[in-house]
C-alpha cells in the first residue's frame, strides 16, 4: 500500500510542505505516479532504520547571553541612536522652515 503526503506528514509528524521538499532533493525514498508523489511503507521504514547509529558530531548546546549582555547591547544601540556626533547639536533637517523672533532661520 502506498502512503500519500499527508499519510506519510501524520504519520511522522513532519509537515506536508517539508516532505514535498525532500522529495523533490532526493531525500526522501518516493514514487511520482502521474505526478502525485506517493511513498511505500517499506522504504520508508529502511530510510528510518538508516538514521539509527548515524551522528554527525555532538549536537552543538545554546548558551543564552546573561542579562547583563544583553543590558550593555541595548545601552551600546541605544548611545549609537541618540548621542549626536562630535561637534553636532541639532540635526539640520530640525532647523527647516521654523523661524526665530527676528524672522531670520
Amino acid at each position: 500500500m502506498l502512503l500519500t503526503i499527508k499519510d506519510l506528514s501524520a504519520w511522522l509528524t513532519i509537515k506536508p510542505s517539508t516532505l514535498y521538499l525532500w522529495a523533490a532533493q532526493g531525500k526522501i525514498p518516493c514514487r511520482k505516479i502521474h505526478g502525485l508523489i506517493r511513498f511505500e511503507r517499506e522504504a520508508i521504514m529502511a530510510w528510518l532504520q538508516s538514521f539509527d547509529g548515524k551522528q554527525s558530531g555532538p549536537v552543538p548546546s545554546f548558551t543564552r547571553p546573561s542579562s547583563d549582555d544583553v543590558d550593555r547591547l541595548i545601552e551600546g544601540a541605544k548611545r549609537d541612536a541618540y548621542t549626536a556626533p562630535h561637534g553636532e547639536t541639532k540635526p539640520i533637517s530640525s532647523l527647516i522652515g521654523k523661524e526665530d523672533l527676528d524672522g531670520a532661520v
